[in-house]
């Protein structure tokens, strides 16, 4: 089922009301007709997908059904056949206020050979502001601390990043994107194998965002559990877009977000 289709009849249930935009605003995220093959292999087929600001989108798939490249279609590092990406407004590759979008990897592999600490790490997502040769001022400064404190992580600032654990460091990451106040958020399989206290945190974190700061989120992942009742859409991705609407849709079609019985994972990976 298509948003399109159900959000007339259905309303989306969620702890997180997205946040109005203004009518001068432009959306985060637009897509109209996104096209992508590699070779003769296509990828993505026809995409069409907007999100708006202060909305919490979770974008799942089987494995192999385009969601990484999509996201790389999105941030500008691939661009697509045919169709148009627009971010507030702009191609990706013309984007110039840069920390208008975050982006947290999956387990990002510098953590063992970056000699820097928790707060240094998480300082150097204010370059987007600042430039490389930019000093931190009163208010950046303000801004990291806000955002280490954010993921739980202030007791442990001046901790070398290596000496954390793995759910630690990935909040860490989560923290950096943070410091540059984002209106986007992209995340990336962001707990895949992160213990459950992180997974709570990183929730947390993630509702802060939307909820203090109206930005917009679009998470890929998994394992949407600890998050089920805060997003205001599942958007399900297997070469094209299958389904696009509100978890409670999902769940009344008996597709549960949770980890018993017909859980996501087993369903999507039933998808034909």
């Amino acid at each position: 089922m298509r948003r399109d289709e159900a959000e007339s009849e259905t309303p989306r249930p969620s702890t997180l009301a997205p946040v109005p935009a203004q009518e001068t605003s432009v959306r985060p995220v637009e897509l109209r007709g996104v096209s992508f093959s590699y070779g003769a292999d296509p990828v993505l087929e026809h995409i069409d997908l907007s999100v708006e600001q202060g909305e919490f989108v979770a974008l799942v798939g089987p494995n192999g059904s385009g969601k990484s490249t999509l996201v790389r279609v999105l941030l500008g590092l691939l661009r697509p056949d045919s169709g148009d990406v627009r971010l507030f407004g702009s191609s990706p590759q013309r984007l110039r206020e840069r920390w208008r979008l975050g982006y947290v990897p999956q387990r990002p592999a510098l953590t063992e050979i970056v000699p820097a600490t928790v707060r240094e790490l998480v300082s150097s997502g204010r370059l987007s502001r600042t430039g490389w040769a930019g000093r931190l001022d009163p208010d950046d400064r303000t801004a990291v601390d806000h955002a280490v404190k954010s993921v739980a992580l202030w007791d442990m600032r001046d901790r070398p990043l290596s000496s954390l654990s793995v759910g630690q460091q990935q909040r860490v990451f989560i923290a950096r994107a943070f410091a540059s106040e984002p209106d986007l958020l992209v995340l990336d399989e962001p707990i895949a194998g992160v213990d459950a206290d992180s997974q709570k945190r990183f929730r947390e974190s993630l509702v802060h965002l939307v909820s203090e700061h109206g930005a917009a989120v679009i998470l890929v992942s998994h394992e949407l559990g600890v998050v089920a009742q805060d997003l205001a859409r599942v958007v399900v991705l297997k070469r094209r877009i299958l389904f696009d609407d509100s978890p409670a849709t999902l769940a009344r079609s008996g597709v549960s977000l949770g980890v018993h019985g017909e859980d996501l994972p087993l369903w999507l990976e039933s998808l034909r």
